[in-house]
């Protein structure tokens, strides 16, 4: 089966909670190595882009934890899959 290893993200978000505690928050989800980038800020909101890496990533864990902190997805830019090492069974 293939797993999920890095994905890139372009999120929008208020400005509470900050970008520090959103990154702990995602990388909290299972070790995961996050760096988040501001692109753009406004009155109210920031858009970001968060890039997260890792072994085997839980999305929808992911997804998750961005909308809890009252952000929201806008779009996934770029992901990396790695398949299973494993080939077709033969009897």
């Amino acid at each position: 089966m293939a797993v999920l290893t890095r994905v890139l993200l372009d999120v929008l978000k208020p400005h509470d909670p900050n970008i520090l505690e959103l990154a702990r928050a995602l990388s909290d989800i299972g070790a995961y190595g996050v760096r988040v980038r501001v692109v753009e800020m406004d009155k109210n909101t920031e858009s970001l882009t968060i890039e997260i890496t890792g072994p085997s990533l839980d999305f929808d864990s992911i997804h998750q934890v961005i909308r809890d902190l009252g952000a929201s997805l806008h779009s996934i830019d770029e992901v990396d899959v790695e398949g299973s090492q494993a080939g077709p069974q033969s009897e």
